[in-house]
């Protein structure tokens, strides 16, 4: 049952959309290197294409109506966008689901401090990475810090051309001797990986400043250039993300390597899909999360309340909400849980089982399963549900493939499926396939990309 290549089949027509939404998913990856700037770029866009935000709509007395598209943000770091049907809510929803977040260095609250003439910050990784991964590349530092008089400061610095960047340094060859010994688990440990941000100490300080003269002239920058005081960095959101834009990659052009495409490939294909819709008999909502790398936990993550709640408010706006109701519309729904899979790497067949692994360019991948070894921790989605999608990707002309997340026993992994399968809904995992998930930079396919957004506008559609 091997699938056929995508881009066989491509007419002229194909290539130059598949360009588009290509370019367009390049921008975002450019925009969006946190989970609070991806909200930001998606509301922007969402506005747009004449989404209101709920609680602005509630507040002024308008009752939701089908045909209506509404938003709702929490916290600034979860997002869902609903394009109300003319179908009752009650009878279930079209859901696209993913989340923004990515694998990546927090700056702790605690961070800044001198160490022989050198200034650092003191870091604490985020989901799972490699750490080795991490040193010696440019990387930047995105987030904001929020001040004890309410202001909030935006922090940008190291992807202007003209920006610094910051750094994490190794060890060079010629002394590592005994750090070569180590396992790639050990050779980089998680409190090594402090980013080095100065060397210039200040002059003319007082005598008991001396000392850490570098750290100072690193807060006077701080002061002149954001207005922040060293314990701001109580108060502080600052990510470490890898510094550049997304490229094309090939000499073809055929893959985008970029940061952030765990899971944010999902997230904007899905977002695309909602925005070209038109007219629609199902609601449609598009639902992107935070906090799915460390365990959806939180108030923004999927385990919140924040989606269920969305859905009661949206309810009571429309005039037909009871617990009952809410519970049935959770029930109703059907959802593609959109998260990556990881593509078949020749360079690392052994953990892969060829004839159940994903390929660059068959298309957007289906996970029946994922979990690690017996299945722990997965959504096991209905074989019902999982005929239904392959109908509707048929008929539509949808380049779609089967997988499962590497051999049985070689790892694993999990998404937000099997949390909104506790509704009682049809969910099932489908995604864009990835070489060198979690990694600093990673690489999809175009062509993957295009059949992702194809997939998900012919779910919203057709479901």
């Amino acid at each position: 049952m091997e699938r056929r290549n995508a881009w066989l089949g491509y007419s002229e027509e194909n290539l130059a959309e598949l360009e588009s939404v290509c370019k367009k998913y390049r921008d975002f990856l450019d925009q969006g290197k946190t989970e609070r700037e991806c909200v930001t770029e998606i509301i922007r866009q969402a506005e747009a294409a004449g989404y209101e935000e709920l609680e602005a709509k509630l507040a002024g007395g308008e009752k939701i109506k089908p045909g209506d598209k509404i938003y709702a943000v929490g916290m600034k770091k979860i997002v869902a966008l609903f394009h109300i049907g003319e179908d009752a809510l009650e009878q279930g929803m079209n859901i696209l689901g993913a989340h923004i977040d990515s694998p990546r260095l927090d700056v702790k609250q605690n961070p800044l401090y001198e160490d022989t003439e050198l200034s650092y910050l003191d870091t604490h990784y985020y989901g799972g990475v490699k750490k080795y991964q991490w040193v010696t590349i440019p990387l930047a530092m995105h987030g904001v810090v929020a001040k004890k008089d309410g202001t909030v400061v935006e922090v940008n610095i190291g992807e202007d051309p003209d920006d610094p960047i910051v750094y994490i340094t190794d060890l060079l060859i010629h002394l590592s001797a005994q750090q070569l010994e180590k396992t790639a688990a050990k050779v980089i440990e998680g409190e090594r990986l402090d980013i080095l941000i100065g060397s210039r100490p200040l002059k003319d300080l007082e005598d008991e400043k001396k000392k850490e003269a570098v750290k100072e002239n690193t807060l006077r920058i701080l002061k002149e250039k954001y207005d922040i005081e060293e314990e701001d960095f109580l108060s502080a959101e600052l990510e470490i993300v890898p510094a550049g834009k997304a490229r094309e990659c090939g000499l073809d052009r055929s893959m985008i390597a970029g940061y952030g495409q765990d899971d944010r490939v999902c997230a904007y294909t899905s977002l695309l899909a909602i925005l070209e819709m038109n007219t629609v008999k199902r609601t449609s909502c598009c639902l992107l999360v935070d906090k799915e790398e460390i365990g959806s936990v939180g108030a923004t993550g999927m385990q919140s309340r924040f989606f269920e709640n969305a859905v009661a408010e949206l309810m009571n706006g429309m005039g037909e909400y009871s617990e009952l109701k809410l519970r049935r519309a959770l029930r109703n729904s059907c959802m593609l849980s959109s998260d990556v899979s990881a593509a078949y790497d020749p360079n690392f067949a052994d953990v892969f089982e060829r004839k159940n692994t994903s390929y660059f360019g068959r298309g957007i991948v289906l996970n029946k399963y994922t979990g690690a070894r017996g299945k722990s921790g997965s959504n096991d989605s209905n074989a019902e549900y999982v005929a239904k999608l392959r109908r509707i990707f048929d008929e539509q002309g949808v380049a779609f493939q089967t997988a499962e997340l590497g051999k049985v026993d070689a790892g694993g992994g999990g998404t937000i499926a099997y949390i909104v399968a506790l509704y009682g809904m049809d969910v099932i995992d489908s995604g864009v396939a990835v070489l060198s998930m979690h990694a600093p930079w990673e690489v999809t396919s175009k062509a993957d990309v295009y059949e992702a957004k194809k997939a998900y506008k012919a779910f919203l559609q057709n479901a």
